[in-house]
């Protein structure tokens, strides 16, 4: 259930990054109204499912069109957190659903574009389409791991690293400029080997923090002995 919004915007901190901090500017009127997080969300998956289908028409401009709305999609993703962190009205739902569409919106990003570059490829030792599905099958994997692992350790678990106030997933700005230049193909082929490589690292990070949990609450319960910084056993006196 949505929380009520005040009329007024919560005293919160800046984010770190200049899209969330342009995406607050554009939302804080927003507060008080009858518009809600999930609003957002439902937008940013409109936008980032229609931009994933004209990938997927094979033609140039309308694939150059779907390079803006996907890129424009990845903005709006930033306004429905600004907005719940601003009037209140954050949940545990609304976290759930905006995961659930941003892997909804990439999974299709790299099937969508799979079938593009199948149209212009069909020749390539690995159909494109194919590759398009182990990208995206690799990113569900990506996102789900990110899920358990928040569940069981919190958001700071799963924090993508940031720099200069741009992060990762940032890189998703410059689709239709790599659109334009004709470079979809070895975007797609960088996905296909870059997404699993990064599944498989989430995978041992998943196995990682798993132990640490399966640790610390038998630390709890006095059965083994914490570990230190150093990560060493702390060895009870004789």
């Amino acid at each position: 259930m949505t929380k009520p919004s005040p009329t007024q915007p919560r005293a919160v901190p800046e984010p770190a990054t200049w899209d969330a901090r342009l995406a607050r500017r554009l939302v804080t009127p927003l507060v008080g109204t009858r518009v809600t997080p999930n609003h957002l969300t439902s937008l940013r998956l409109l936008i980032g499912v229609a931009g994933a289908y004209y990938l997927s028409l094979g033609q140039f401009w309308l694939c150059t069109a779907g390079a803006l709305l996907i890129a424009l999609s990845n903005f709006v993703d930033h306004t429905d957190g600004e907005l719940a962190r601003i009037s209140g009205q954050s949940s545990r739902i609304g976290h759930l659903y905006d995961l659930g569409c941003d892997a909804v919106v990439t999974v299709l990003l790299f099937v969508g574009l799979g079938f593009y570059v199948g149209v212009h490829h069909p020749a390539m030792l690995v159909p494109a389409e194919w590759l398009g599905a182990i990208a995206g099958v690799a990113v569900a994997l990506i996102f789900f791991l990110r899920m358990r692992i928040e569940s069981m350790v919190g958001k700071s678990g799963t924090k993508q690293a940031s720099l200069a106030g741009f992060e990762t997933e940032d890189v998703l700005y410059l689709l239709p400029l790599v659109t334009v230049l004709n470079g979809m193909t070895p975007f797609l082929v960088a996905a296909a080997i870059g997404a699993p490589l990064f599944a498989a690292w989430c995978v041992m990070d998943y196995q990682r923090v798993t132990r640490d949990v399966a640790r610390a609450a038998q630390a709890a319960n006095g059965k083994v002995p914490p570990k230190d910084t150093d990560g060493n056993d702390f060895q009870t006196a004789r």
